[in-house]
């Protein structure tokens, strides 16, 4: 466990040592908020209410949309990318500790980084320049909690399956932007999900269903 944590210190200070790509991040994902508020307001044109939606909830939303998708940040299928072709995967294998142990700290060390870096200096410009998002229960806070969490590793598992492609197409670059793309559409990060066609809502709802019933099954 030693040596996942000395990754995770390293990552850490290697992501607080170059600044102007913290600057440059923290710019434009708050281009991409306030952009994507102002669109808001703009289609609910002065109404309050749209399909059941207040526009109070909907910028909470987009505040909360732009902290978590710095949160859910991976390098894995990049790191897997370079190793295969630069050819030092098969040394990586061979290291005496897990490739994808390493991997995975170095990830959780960036996002450790990010959540000072990005998270918070996002959080509050969007509160100065939007509103202040605030819970409507915060007894919910700790399943909000545990959401993210998940969310992050099934994020992470997605991105370490998706690298393992570079052992097949040498360079997996383009197939990672359309990934990361399609992944941001279908999770509600660019529309919310109450927006989308009932075809999609219903097919979601399905792939939901049978982790929902092992939940209930262990509670």
């Amino acid at each position: 466990m030693k040596k996942y944590l000395f990754i995770i210190k390293t990552q850490i200070i290697k992501s607080l040592t170059y600044e102007f790509s913290v600057y440059g991040n923290i710019l434009m994902q708050t281009i991409i908020m306030i952009t994507s508020a102002y669109f808001w307001r703009a289609l609910y044109s002065g109404q309050n209410v749209v399909g059941d939606v207040t526009a109070d909830s909907m910028q909470t939303y987009i505040i909360m949309s732009s902290v978590l998708s710095v949160l859910l940040i991976t390098g894995v299928e990049q790191r897997i990318g370079r190793s295969v072709e630069k050819g030092t995967v098969a040394s990586d294998m061979i290291k005496p500790i897990s490739l994808f142990g390493m991997f995975f700290a170095e990830d959780i060390g960036s996002i450790i980084a990010l959540v000072f870096q990005n998270m918070l200096p996002i959080l509050l410009i969007g509160s100065m320049m939007i509103k202040v998002p605030a819970m409507a229960d915060i007894r919910d806070l700790p399943i909000f909690v545990i959401s993210v969490m998940e969310s992050f590793l099934i994020n992470w598992l997605i991105a370490a399956l998706f690298g393992m492609t570079a052992f097949v197409t040498i360079n997996n670059n383009a197939l990672i932007q359309v990934k990361k793309h399609l992944i941001r559409l279908l999770s509600g990060s660019i529309i919310p999900i109450w927006f989308f066609p009932d075809g999609v809502i219903n097919y979601k709802r399905f792939l939901v269903q049978p982790y929902r019933g092992q939940l209930m099954v262990a509670a």
